[in-house]
């Protein structure tokens, strides 16, 4: 990859450590790197906040219970989604599981669940759930998943080539590969700039377009055949984007920015996060 040699953009690590950090466009791929990067060893500090809600299922404050409600009704969505892609239930495996909510849905649903959460303390709250976890993929035969989901966790990835790859190894032939990821060229994010809550320095590694995730994925032969928007992203991003920018939640012009967003996602298809749907090309 080749990177700029001049910042697309410099902002700070706005939820926990209040670092500065600088992002760099490779053109080509239209993908955005955070630089400096975290080493690994390092990494679980920038994690260790009670801000970090995905690694929480934390209702204490109004922030907290709107981010319920809404992952409540997205987690309904997203098991109708792999229901919608496979019929026959199969399989599923979820990178990046977090407290195991999605999890636990699908297997209500019939599936066979299975679950990668490297967090200790989300870990454990998903464990407790009597779901299925592990700590990596590499306990897993070949062409053993008939779904993989990574929902919002294709970013924090450190080795983008090698966990397509594994991607490619553990899926079947015949299975599908769900990714979301944020959308730096959507409208909230170009709107709240340095401010905006999906860059989310240093946790996200790299920062997504619709061409960075068809190209990276088509290297490994495997081809994204459907792109669908996360309306609710907008909304909720724009409202931790407010706290940002202004100190505190606007919860009007929040809602007023989504809405803007979504709007703009489709006249031009820049949605504030995308899910991918991807299969094997044979």
């Amino acid at each position: 990859m080749n990177f700029l040699k001049e910042p697309y953009i410099k902002l700070k690590d706005n939820s926990v450590s209040k670092e500065n950090f600088e992002l760099y466009l490779e053109e080509e791929l239209q993908l955005l790197k955070t630089f400096p990067q975290p080493e690994l060893e390092n990494l679980w500090k920038y994690y260790e906040s009670e801000n970090y809600i995905s690694h929480t299922d934390s209702k204490k404050s109004l922030f907290d219970k709107v981010y319920q409600i809404i992952k409540k009704r997205a987690l309904k969505n997203k098991v109708n989604l792999i229901d919608y892609c496979n019929v026959d239930k199969g399989k599923v495996l979820d990178i990046g599981a977090g407290t195991g909510e999605f999890l636990l849905e699908a297997k209500i649903k019939g599936w066979k669940t299975f679950g990668i959460e490297p967090n200790e303390k989300a870990y454990k709250i998903a464990k407790s759930k009597g779901l299925c976890l592990a700590k990596n993929t590499l306990e897993f035969e070949d062409n053993f998943f008939d779904v993989i989901t990574m929902w919002h966790v294709l970013e924090h990835v450190a080795d983008l080539d090698a966990q397509i790859k594994e991607l490619k190894r553990l899926i079947k032939t015949t299975g599908t590969i769900i990714v979301a990821t944020p959308n730096f060229k959507s409208f909230d994010a170009k709107y709240y700039g340095k401010f905006w809550a999906a860059f989310d320095v240093p946790r996200h590694f790299w920062h997504f377009s619709k061409t960075a995730i068809e190209k990276l994925f088509l290297q490994q032969k495997l081809k994204v055949e459907n792109v669908k928007p996360m309306l609710f992203d907008s909304f909720y991003v724009s409202l931790l984007s407010e706290k940002y920018k202004n100190g505190k939640m606007n919860v009007f012009k929040a809602f007023l920015i989504g809405l803007k967003s979504n709007l703009y996602g489709k006249k031009n298809k820049e949605y504030s996060s995308h899910i991918y749907i991807i299969k094997n090309q044979n």
